[in-house]
């Protein structure tokens, strides 16, 4: 998903670009094939994005499941490198770089220097203050951030050097957690501003679900699975996208409530507002165009039809 402003909603959503059918290991295992993870999928999925556009930066944001090294390390080594920001276990294995190599010396190069205390919480550690502005569609939250940079190694697989960034509440709301960006020259405030925005993800898979039908369709089959899914994704974001066209001006169209105030519009608006624009434009009307006949007042008629524009 691309993470996108959006200059009506006040808020960054996550728009679906591209899709993949990641099937579990017991499916595989069950057909006789080579099970591929989910980390093998991003690789190759960012790997056509880049293809897609090899000169554009590239930040990916994802969650802990892809603090993998051997990932992190595969997006490192690319003509143009993918930047991650993901979680970052306060256990790992962090080492300061490997010294430079002396004159005449023999052996096989370092990978590291000497190993870091683990990311757990210092008394003497001195924390820097960031504000958020979009804290998990909260508004502003302050937070306490510390910052290094470090080579994450393991035993086996290739070192990934990374910037590491601490996080604690200081109302005490989450215990102290950690992310790590492959980007050494990031800011922190930044990579804490990217990996919040990770979040629009879940709310586009739950207005995909409310909106879309997705996870509810009537198939079983593989093929099916891998059309209609897709298809599903990609209509939010062409209805996003639409909408952006449709919004009258720097005004947005907002359905309100009387038990639920909204100040910015959401998926079920722009849905709301492309539909209206769709049904205006009578493509299979039979009779002639001599004339309109009257049966149900103007008023009643687009009262009922801002009434099945919003109908999920």
């Amino acid at each position: 998903m691309l993470l996108v402003p959006i200059p009506w909603a006040a808020r960054t959503w996550a728009l679906p670009v591209l899709t993949a059918l990641a099937p579990s290991a017991r499916y595989d295992a069950e057909r006789g094939r080579r099970h591929k993870t989910l980390t093998d999928w991003a690789r190759q999925m960012l790997l056509v994005v880049r293809r897609w556009w090899p000169e554009r930066a590239i930040i990916a944001v994802a969650d802990s499941t892809y603090a993998a090294l051997e990932f992190l390390a595969a997006c490192r080594s690319w003509h143009k490198p993918v930047t991650v920001v993901t979680r970052l276990r306060l256990d790992a294995a962090l080492y300061d770089p490997a010294p430079p190599r002396r004159p005449h010396q023999t052996g096989r190069p370092r990978v590291k220097g000497p190993r870091q205390p683990t990311l757990a919480a210092d008394p003497s550690t001195v924390w820097t203050e960031v504000t958020v502005t979009h804290w998990y569609g909260a508004g502003e939250r302050t937070v306490e951030v510390v910052s290094a940079t470090a080579v994450w190694y393991h035993s086996g697989l290739p070192p990934v050097p990374l910037r590491w960034v601490l996080i604690r509440d200081p109302q005490g709301r989450f215990p102290t957690q950690a992310l790590l960006c492959t980007d050494l020259a990031i800011a922190p405030a930044q990579i804490l501003t990217w990996f919040i925005q990770r979040w629009q993800r879940e709310v586009t898979f739950e207005e995909a679900r409310r909106h879309r039908g997705l996870e509810t369709q009537r198939q079983w089959s593989e093929a099916a699975i891998r059309r209609t899914t897709p298809v599903l994704l990609g209509l939010f974001s062409l209805v996003t996208l639409l909408a952006h066209r449709l919004m009258p001006g720097s005004v947005a169209v907002v359905r309100q409530a009387t038990w639920y105030h909204k100040r910015d519009p959401t998926f079920a608006d722009a849905l709301a507002l492309v539909r209206r624009e769709l049904w205006q434009h009578q493509a299979l009307a039979m009779s002639p165009d001599a004339g309109e006949m009257v049966k149900v007042p103007r008023a009643i008629m687009e009262c009922l039809t801002d009434t099945l524009c919003y109908v999920a």
